[in-house]
Parts: C-alpha cells; structure tokens; sequence
C-alpha cells in the first residue's frame, strides 16, 4: 500500500496518544533489551573463544612437556645403568689379578717364561 491509498485518518484523542506512546516505549525497551542481548553475546563468546585457545594451548605446552619428561626419564634411565656398570668396573678394577688379565689380553702382557703370538683376526687375501 502507498501513501495515497491510505484513505483512514488517525483519531487524535488522549486514548490513542496514550497508547502510541506506550507502544513507542515498548519498541524502545525491546530495541535496548536486544542490544544488550546482542552485547553480552558477544562479550560471552569472545570469553569462550579465549578459554578455548588457552585451553589448546596450554594442552599443546602440556604434551611437549610430558613428551620432553618421557624423554629425560629414557636417559636417566641409560645414565643410572652406565653408572652401575662403571661402578661394577670400578670394583673389579680394585682387583689385582683382573687386572693383569685385562693387560695380558689387551696390552699383550705376558707371565714369565711365556711367549705371545699375535694373529690377525682376517684371513689373507690370496
């Protein structure tokens, strides 16, 4: 409908005064009720969405870190074994006759009236 074919003419009484006004309230308090609507939905997810990356991310340091603890629990692991055999030796090393052993089979030592003959671990190529 144009403006032309409005033909009814409004009644300008107190009643309908009153009553636009109310209705042009009404329209203002839902308007603002929907901005404020709108407004906390908005603050509300842009809180969630700032939870949610924290939350990834602190996810993401979290599995470094335990894969990081894992590793250094694997070489603590290899470092207490290299220490208890490096202990053992350290005690086999007090004794003396392990001792000579380790010189007569490395260092080619030998006992008195003894003879050593080295032979090569490859045979020869002819």
């Amino acid at each position: 409908m144009t403006a032309k074919d409005k033909t009814v003419t409004k009644i300008e009484s107190s009643y309908v005064k009153k009553y636009d006004a109310h209705m042009d309230r009404e329209r203002r308090k839902k308007r603002r009720l929907m901005r404020r609507l709108v407004f906390f939905s908005i603050i509300a997810v842009l809180m969630f969405g700032g939870l949610a990356t924290y939350h990834v991310k602190q996810r993401m340091i979290y599995s470094e870190k335990q894969e990081q603890y894992e590793q250094l629990q694997a070489k603590q692991k290899k470092l207490k074994q290299t220490e208890k055999d490096l202990t053992e030796e350290i005690e086999l090393l007090k004794d003396e006759d392990y001792v000579l052993e380790i010189a007569r089979t490395n260092y080619f030592f030998s006992k008195k009236g003894e003879m050593i003959f080295k032979i090569p671990d490859k045979d020869p190529n002819y």
